[in-house]
């Protein structure tokens, strides 16, 4: 069974003669709307426990939003925190117009909150990072077996302790970058491996594409959309029931409606931005 493969000891003509399987068509397939994927990456940043329950409950929103608007989600790899939290969260979301409507997401999330914990009733300001990288096609993005290094290890959970007796984790480097990623949710080995795999081509075209914004250098104009992972970008302020998006300067209030997934006001918002600024470079440059 290919359950039962162990890719830390492939050979290379092994890698000649392995041909991965298919990935299933979700059952949206049907729909005659644009497919779209993304592989959205989630970290706790400062703020302790807090930071890691907040990435948590930014993974829970975009799940929400994800269900509301009919896309599939499978989470590629996990790292929980003892709190109950996470520390990093990797995972990735498909259907019509996903990567439209999250590319507006990426940059540092900042939290502003009375943790459950705090018994002075002080608020704490913890910070997150997301990361939303379109997923590659096959055809976008090609890796040489010999690039890579493949390596296995048993699943942990929070603390560190050993969730799985076997080696089913997959831990894979690329050599010509030193990208390192990782997979563990699965049981199954072969499974994990094609997430880390997803992750890397991912995060090999975030490569090329900052290098390529690097050569055009001060030429290429400031974007909103697919943002750094460094971009201060959204806070959201829980005792005054507000979000504030710091790029086009708008807030929202209740917080918690929208942390249970109803993020249209957002992502309308950027879009209405989005067609002004077209509109305003286009008479700038004499384009209707």
């Amino acid at each position: 069974m290919n359950d039962d493969i162990d890719f830390s000891k492939f050979t290379a003509e092994d890698w000649k003669n392995y041909k991965a399987p298919e990935e299933p068509s979700p059952a949206a397939q049907s729909s005659t709307a644009e497919k779209q994927a993304v592989i959205v990456e989630i970290r706790a940043g400062a703020g302790g426990d807090e930071a890691g329950l907040f990435a948590r409950d930014l993974f829970r929103m975009y799940s929400r939003f994800g269900q509301i608007q009919g896309w599939s989600q499978k989470i590629l790899d996990s790292n929980t925190s003892d709190a109950g939290g996470y520390k990093e969260i990797i995972f990735e979301l498909f259907g019509p117009g996903v990567a439209n409507d999250m590319k507006y997401e990426g940059g540092v999330h900042r939290v502003q909150r009375i943790p459950k914990t705090e018994k002075q009733g002080r608020v704490h300001t913890s910070t997150v990072t997301v990361a939303v990288l379109p997923k590659p096609k096959k055809a976008e993005i090609s890796m040489n077996p010999s690039d890579l290094k493949i390596t296995t290890y048993k699943s942990s959970g929070a603390g560190g302790q050993y969730v799985n007796k076997t080696e089913s984790a997959i831990r894979i480097v690329h050599i010509p970058t030193g990208l390192v990623v990782t997979s563990q949710t699965e049981r199954s080995q072969l499974q994990n491996k094609e997430n880390a795999l997803s992750i890397l081509a991912a995060r090999l075209m975030e490569k090329q594409q900052a290098d390529l914004d690097a050569q055009a250098g001060g030429n290429k104009k400031a974007q909103i959309g697919w943002g750094m992972r460094s971009e201060k970008m959204r806070t959201y302020n829980f005792p005054q029931d507000r979000i504030t998006d710091h790029r086009i300067g708008k807030s929202w209030h209740d917080i918690e409606s929208i942390m249970d997934g109803k993020m249209d006001g957002i992502v309308k918002a950027f879009k209405k931005h989005e067609e002004e600024q077209a509109a305003k470079e286009g008479k700038e440059t004499g384009v209707e």
